[in-house]
């Protein structure tokens, strides 16, 4: 299990040894005006070896994203066979005033600061995680890991629920997740799952201390992902941000067409609500690189999550591309396995 960073290291020791092994994976995902120096320029996978069904979209997902490093790296984590290595963990960082960003390195929680209290999405991949990063966490941000009253779990994984019932036992936090991930969690009993608590509706809004979160649903990675779109706040402003809540990709047709219709629903709530910012639960969209930006830039210097509206929605352009290059690769490899049942003949001319 990746631990957090040694509180004897410096932020600027830990920052250029975590940037060098980043550089070496290959997790910079372009040079842009706001990559961080020192890392290296990883080019986007070509579509070259891709299955040639799915091209098509895969390349347009590319144009789409052109030098933008953000959604280049979201190509890169779309692009079948793609893997995440290990990461190191970094320190906990204040994204915004109110929204802290605890990681493990390869998943990551958010935690919503608000007056009576915090909300935490996501609680990492065990009860060693809530103990070791989510509590110690918070308080070196100066906030008190007590006053978490809610645990809203994204999906029903072991990396984002695993420490939810160690929190809820000790600060009597609610747990929320939709009722289909609870439904998954009853059916396949994993370690360190929790007690059933709160069910999360479509649409749902989570109200703590004037603080408003809004739960979608969005089914595609489990039958039950929640996406979040959360209020955060920078000096005197706030932003609308939102919190994909499951990006890796099913293999059926019929559930990548329910992660398709997912990211249509998605992308219209995110235009009603007029989200600014993009964050993510795993490092799969230059966040890690943005956070350790964020906290080494001098004061005044604009947020690197702070997308605006047309980037994020261009976002979410590239992840349909790219689900629909899934769903052309499943349909071709899905005929291709008739063609080779015993007694197929293809039809006439």
């Amino acid at each position: 299990m990746i631990r957090p960073t040694r509180r004897a290291d410096t932020d600027a020791d830990f920052t250029r040894r975590r940037l060098a092994q980043l550089a070496v994976l290959g997790l910079a995902a372009g040079a842009s005006p706001t990559a961080l120096p020192g890392t290296a320029s990883a080019a986007v996978p070509s579509s070259a070896t891709a299955p040639p069904a799915g091209r098509p979209h895969y390349d347009r997902a590319r144009r789409l994203a052109a030098d933008d490093p953000v959604l280049r790296a979201l190509v890169t984590a779309l692009t079948p066979g793609s893997v995440l290595p290990p990461l190191p963990a970094p320190a906990p960082v204040k994204l915004f005033d109110n929204l802290v960003l605890l990681s493990a390195g390869w998943v990551s929680a958010m935690a919503v600061l608000t007056d009576d209290g915090i909300v935490l999405i996501d609680a990492l991949t065990s009860p060693a995680d809530a103990e070791g990063v989510v509590v110690p966490g918070l308080r070196a941000v100066g906030a008190d890991p007590a006053a978490i009253r809610h645990v809203v779990v994204t999906h029903g994984h072991a990396d984002h629920f695993g420490g939810a019932q160690t929190l809820a036992d000790r600060y009597g936090a609610r747990v929320h997740m939709s009722p289909a991930d609870w439904d998954l969690l009853a059916r396949t009993r994993p370690a360190d799952a929790p007690v059933r608590d709160l069910d999360i509706a479509d649409g749902a809004q989570l109200t703590l201390g004037g603080t408003t979160i809004e739960l979608h649903h969005a089914p595609g990675h489990t039958p039950g992902t929640v996406s979040p779109v959360i209020p955060v706040r920078a000096g005197g402003r706030y932003h609308s941000a939102m919190l994909w809540g499951g990006l890796n990709p099913p293999s059926t047709v019929a559930e990548l067409r329910t992660l398709l219709a997912s990211v249509h629903s998605f992308r219209a709530v995110m235009r009603r609500t007029n989200v600014e910012v993009e964050l993510s639960n795993h490092p799969n969209d230059h966040g890690l690189e943005r956070a350790e930006q964020l906290r080494h830039q001098p004061p005044g210097a604009a947020n690197p999550f702070l997308l605006g509206g047309p980037r994020t929605q261009r976002y979410m352009a590239v992840m349909d591309a790219m689900v629909r290059g899934r769903i052309a690769d499943a349909e071709a490899a899905e005929e291709a396995g008739r063609r080779r049942e015993p007694g197929h003949v293809e039809p006439g001319p």
